[in-house]
């Protein structure tokens, strides 16, 4: 497999930049030359060190003046210049990483009178930005429409022009937003039918409502189930203990939770809407989001996930929070040994499950190399992990399964029984960071 570094990596961000934001401001986004400097430079600094700190930062090529005056975080960004600009060296970037917090700030970047980068100051964005990757329905403070960088570990760097995300590049690999497993085909048939059942509770509750509601998006409960799952699986990220998440049809609930050839679950849970809670509160949200568009909605267009983040409402903010505080406790349950197992419908059959070791042994597999696995590359089992061994058996055997398997390292595989083989894939983000 052959790996891609900045220049590279520079070329195929201009390529994309052509076609994902192709009105953009010519001053808000370098030259193809200028950028791979800057992506030479910023790779370079994310492999060194600050004093034993990693190295993480985020930066944005805009004129300070660009910036406007007196505002603040949390609704504004606050530009602060330096009295002498700084040279855009990867030293200089370290330097300054400690001190301008990847949470709440931006390192400013322009271009001097002979052409070359400089650092002029700091922008200071408070974290609402970050919404975009935790989750929240405060109002956002808006990112301008100009390059930003971010640099988030040793080679692992990420581009955007304001908030639409262009590629990353991981480990030599480039990442984008159209090669991420959650935009794959055979994941959204996954949940097909739930999703269209969500959609039907939506509307019976449109209904009985008596009021107009302004329609909402059909992709919307799709994000909003998406951006679960990445809350569940980031947070079993950040624990550093691995985990696995078995998703299994929902048809199948009642027979694995009894005695069965395929998983045994140590902590199953009761059958009651305690169990059940996940999927009603989506439908809820859904309902809440459209009785308050209503109130100050004028026009008949759908709504969407950039509307549901726009609106600021007490009510909304405390079922958010409640959505983030479900996948808090989901991702908890991994912490105990064994698989935490979910239904198609979110609901928490148990945790503790142990996978049958009399199923059949896989001693091979198949690495998909696009998000559809229609390019993969046969692989050897061998030289896997126990945690990884025993997904392979189960989708293996249980067809209709989706195994979503984290390592201690941080790794995300999806496993499953794709084209007549265990198919695994490794192109998931659980948030922007990832790209």
């Amino acid at each position: 497999m052959s790996h891609w570094y900045p220049h590279e990596f520079a070329a195929h961000i201009c390529r994309q930049l052509k076609t994902e934001v192709p009105e953009r401001p010519r001053e808000d986004c370098p030259g193809c030359s200028i950028l791979s400097v800057l992506l030479s430079t910023c790779y370079q600094a994310s492999l060194m060190r600050e004093e034993e700190r990693q190295v993480r930062f985020r930066l944005i090529f805009r004129e300070p003046e660009r910036f406007p005056a007196g505002q603040d975080p949390p609704d504004g960004l606050h530009r602060m210049v330096f009295l002498e600009p700084r040279p855009c060296t990867e030293d200089e970037l370290r330097r300054l990483s400690p001190a301008i917090s990847f949470d709440r700030a931006m390192i400013g970047v322009n271009l001097n009178t002979d052409g070359k980068l400089q650092i002029w100051g700091v922008v200071h964005s408070g974290t609402r930005w970050m919404q975009a990757i935790h989750g929240g329905t405060q109002l956002i403070n808006p990112v301008p429409d100009s390059l930003i960088v971010f640099v988030t570990g040793p080679g692992r760097i990420s581009v955007s022009v304001g908030s639409t995300m262009i590629a990353g590049l991981r480990g030599g690999r480039v990442v984008s937003m159209a090669r991420e497993v959650f935009a794959a085909s055979w994941l959204r048939e996954i949940f097909a039918t739930h999703r269209d059942e969500l959609w039907d509770l939506h509307q019976d509750a449109r209904q009985k409502s008596g009021d107009i509601w302004p329609p909402i998006d059909p992709e919307f409960p799709v994000i909003l189930g998406q951006n679960l799952l990445r809350r569940v699986i980031s947070l079993m990220r950040s624990y550093r203990h691995g985990g696995t998440l078995l998703i299994i049809p929902s048809e199948r609930t009642d027979e694995l939770k009894q005695a069965n050839p395929y998983l045994n679950i140590k902590y199953p849970f009761l059958t009651d809407i305690g169990r059940r809670r996940i999927f009603p509160h989506i439908v809820g949200i859904m309902n809440e989001f459209a009785r308050v568009a209503s109130r100050s909605q004028r026009e008949c267009r759908p709504l969407g996930w950039d509307e549901y983040l726009a609106l600021s409402d007490p009510v909304l903010t405390r079922m958010d929070e409640a959505l983030f505080e479900l996948a808090h406790f989901v991702a908890d349950l991994s912490l105990v040994d064994g698989a935490v197992v979910l239904n198609r419908r979110f609901e928490v059959l148990g945790f503790g499950a142990e996978i049958s070791g009399g199923l059949e042994n896989v001693t091979r597999l198949h690495v998909a190399l696009d998000i559809e696995g229609e390019t993969r590359q046969p692989e050897a089992v061998k030289g896997r992990g126990t945690r990884h061994r025993s997904a392979y058996r189960l989708c293996n055997a249980l067809h209709d399964a989706l195994a979503i398997v984290i390592s201690q390292d941080g790794q995300v595989l999806f496993v499953h029984w794709h084209d007549g083989d265990v198919t695994c894939w490794d192109q998931v983000a659980t948030s922007l960071l990832d790209f």
